[in-house]
C-alpha cells in the first residue's frame, strides 16, 4: 500500500522488442554505468520519453547532476546551470522540461516567457534557494546602501529580480569585478552561499559582503574527508567545487565549476581523480573519459535526485507541473540574467588559494 497522501505506483513499463529496437542505439551511451538487466528497465521509459517529446514538441534541459539514463538518452541540452540557461533562452522548442531543480525551471520561465516550462516534480527545491527572500536582499540594500548585488543563480526568481547581475561558480569572480568596475565600487553583496563568497573573495580585492546560506551536499564535505581520500589513492588528483567550504579547496588540486571540472578531466586526462561534488556528476565525467579511474565519495543532492524517468515521462503525458512567474519579477530578473549572459567569459574561473579567505560580513538575519 502506499504511504498516506501517496498516489499508488504506477505498473512499470515492459521492456518489449519496439523498445529495444528504439533504444538500442543508446546504450552504449551509459553501459559504463548502467548494467543491462538494469538498463532494461530504464528503456521503456527512455524510448516513451523521447517519442513523446517529438509530439510535444519539447527539449528537456539536463543539469550535470542527473543520474545518466536522463542525463545521456533524454537530455536534449545537457551542463552545468549556465549552460543551460543559454539553451532555454535561443531554443525554439515551445516546451521545456527542466531536469533539474525549480530555480532552475524558473529562470528558464524568466528567459523563454512565450514557452511552457515543465518541472516534473514540484519537490525538487535547493538550500540555498531556500536560505534567501526578497525581503533579506531588500533589507541588506538598505544596510549597505549603492553596493552593487551579485546573486548566484542558485535563487528565487523574486531573488534575483532585486539584483544588480546574476552569476554562476564558473563566472562568479568575473561578474564580481565586472559590476564593481562598472559601479566605481571597491564591495560587493555577493549572496547566498557563504562558502562560494569566500572563495571568490580570495581571488579578488573587493570586499565581499555575503549571506549565511550553503549548499547541502557540498558543506558537508572537510579537509579532512580530502586528506583521508589521499592517503587510501596516493596520487589522486582531487577537483573540488567552489561551494565546498575553503578548508576544503585549500586541500584540492583544482576547484571550479561543474563544467570547469568536466573540462579539467578530458583535458589533463588524470590516471586517477575525485569530484567532490554531487554524485552523478562522477558518473556522467567517467562515462566520457574511460580511461581515467574515478575515486567516488558519494554525497547525494536529495533534490536533484527526485528527478526521474517516470517523473519526466508523466510530465510530457500530463504536461504539469508548469512553471510561472509573476511578469513584473520576470522582468526585473531577467536584466540581472541576462545582463550575466552577455558578459563574455574571458577565463575560467579556478578557485586556488593559500590562505583562508574572508569577507567583511556574514549575515545570518538582517
Amino acid at each position: 500500500m502506499p504511504a498516506f497522501g501517496q498516489e499508488p505506483a504506477a505498473p512499470a513499463l515492459p521492456y518489449t522488442q519496439a523498445v529495444k529496437e528504439a533504444t538500442d542505439h543508446l546504450y552504449p551511451r551509459v553501459a559504463g554505468a548502467i548494467p543491462e538487466a538494469e538498463w532494461k528497465l530504464h528503456a521503456p521509459y527512455i524510448a516513451a520519453i523521447n517519442e513523446l517529446k517529438k509530439k510535444r514538441g519539447a527539449v528537456i534541459l539536463a543539469h550535470n547532476y542527473m543520474t545518466p539514463e536522463i542525463f545521456r538518452c533524454v537530455g536534449d541540452f545537457a551542463g552545468d546551470s549556465l549552460q543551460l540557461a543559454k539553451e532555454a533562452a535561443k531554443t525554439d522548442a515551445k516546451v521545456i522540461v527542466q531536469a533539474g531543480v525549480h530555480f532552475m525551471a524558473e529562470t528558464s520561465k524568466i528567459l523563454c516567457p512565450d514557452k511552457t516550462v515543465l518541472i516534473p516534480d514540484l519537490r525538487a527545491g535547493c538550500s540555498l534557494a531556500a536560505s534567501i527572500t526578497a525581503a533579506d536582499v531588500r533589507l541588506l540594500k538598505q544596510k549597505y546602501p549603492g553596493v552593487p548585488v551579485v546573486t548566484y543563480v542558485n535563487t528565487s526568481a523574486a531573488v534575483k529580480a532585486e539584483s544588480d547581475i546574476c552569476c554562476t561558480s564558473s563566472n562568479a569572480v568575473e561578474v564580481v569585478e565586472h559590476i564593481c568596475a562598472e559601479r566605481g565600487s571597491d564591495a560587493v553583496i555577493f549572496l547566498p552561499d557563504q562558502y562560494l563568497a569566500r572563495n571568490v573573495a580570495a581571488m579578488t580585492d573587493i570586499r565581499v559582503i555575503t549571506w549565511a546560506g550553503a549548499c547541502e551536499v557540498h558543506e558537508r564535505f572537510t579537509a579532512e574527508d580530502i586528506r583521508e581520500i589521499r592517503e587510501a589513492h596516493p596520487g589522486v588528483v582531487v577537483l573540488a567545487h567552489p561551494e565546498c567550504p575553503p578548508d576544503v579547496l585549500a586541500e584540492a588540486d583544482f576547484a571550479g565549476s561543474t563544467s570547469g571540472m568536466s573540462d579539467y578531466v578530458k583535458e589533463n586526462q588524470p590516471k586517477n581523480v575525485v569530484l567532490i561534488t554531487e554524485c552523478s556528476m562522477s558518473d556522467n565525467v567517467a562515462l566520457e573519459n574511460p580511461d581515467v579511474t574515478f575515486v567516488r565519495p558519494c554525497n547525494l543532492c536529495p533534490h536533484m535526485k527526485r528527478i526521474t524517468l517516470q517523473g519526466i515521462l508523466r510530465s510530457l503525458e500530463t504536461m504539469t507541473h508548469e512553471v510561472t512567474v509573476d511578469p513584473e519579477v520576470a522582468a526585473r530578473a531577467r536584466r540581472a540574467i541576462e545582463r550575466m549572459i552577455a558578459l563574455p567569459l574571458k577565463r575560467r574561473s579556478m578557485y586556488r588559494h593559500q590562505h583562508a579567505p574572508e569577507v567583511s560580513a556574514i549575515e545570518a538575519r538582517v
